[in-house]
């Protein structure tokens, strides 16, 4: 399991939100790229960067900075944020990004996602934000009826090798991921499954490892590492990331 550090951006700052909601705002840093940075010399393997604008929207809003982050890291940057079409993927996948993450669009335009998995088998993340075990979508600010482990599985059957599992009530509250419900998405499925939301200190990355699930493949955290200028060594070291 890898440590991948989140660079939400919003009105090209880098941001953290309490449970998704945009009044409840936390401005890090107005330079994305300089934290993307740190994080990477720090040791991170990869980086989870969001555009809140584009989630919020529907509509990419922040590509230029995204594209410049992963034009100048050397680790692979996966990105989300009101990806709705295919020239968008496109274009992002051009531009140097590792991976595409698609939450609204994958649950309700399910052509688009099969098209997009086709085409991009390795690189297609679908973002799984839950809200009380029911599928968010569209910035979090809407609630489907698709309750989210069917939702999980089936994605898998579409051919999508990786999902990240978000406990919208847990994300940036700092207060310990959803573990339980962590590990009922991903005894569901088969595929590779990256756990998001609420992790404080690295008792909870040792309460996702202690779950020995060899699919929970990774833990993006956020607030923790702004918060804490100590985390990421000691998260590392619990992880035991190799190189």
């Amino acid at each position: 399991m890898i440590l991948i550090p989140a660079v939400d951006i919003r009105g090209g700052n880098c941001v953290r939100l309490l449970q998704g909601r945009a009044e409840d705002e936390t401005v890090y840093s107005p330079d994305p790229l300089k934290m993307a940075k740190k994080w990477q010399d720090m040791g991170a393997k990869r980086l989870h960067v969001v555009d809140l604008d584009g989630a919020f929207s529907g509509k990419t809003k922040n590509a230029g900075v995204i594209l410049r982050i992963a034009k100048e890291l050397d680790i692979p940057v996966q990105t989300g944020g009101g990806i709705r079409d295919y020239e968008t993927v496109r274009r992002l996948l051009a531009g140097g990004i590792s991976r595409v993450i698609l939450g609204t669009s994958a649950l309700y335009d399910r052509g688009f996602l099969k098209k997009a998995v086709s085409e991009w088998p390795e690189k297609i993340i679908v973002g799984i934000d839950s809200r009380s075990g029911k599928v968010a979508t569209a910035g979090w600010k809407e609630v489907s009826i698709k309750d989210a482990c069917d939702f999980a599985q089936e994605v898998q059957k579409m051919g999508v090798r990786e999902i990240i599992v978000t406990d919208i009530k847990k994300d940036g509250t700092m207060k310990g991921p959803n573990v339980r419900w962590i590990e009922k998405v991903a005894r569901k499925v088969d595929i590779s499954v990256i756990a998001s939301g609420g992790v404080s200190g690295v008792e909870d990355l040792k309460s996702l490892k202690e779950l020995k699930l060899s699919n929970l493949t990774g833990v993006i955290v956020g607030k923790a590492l702004y918060a804490d200028e100590g985390f990421m060594p000691k998260a590392l070291r619990t992880l035991k990331e190799e190189n």
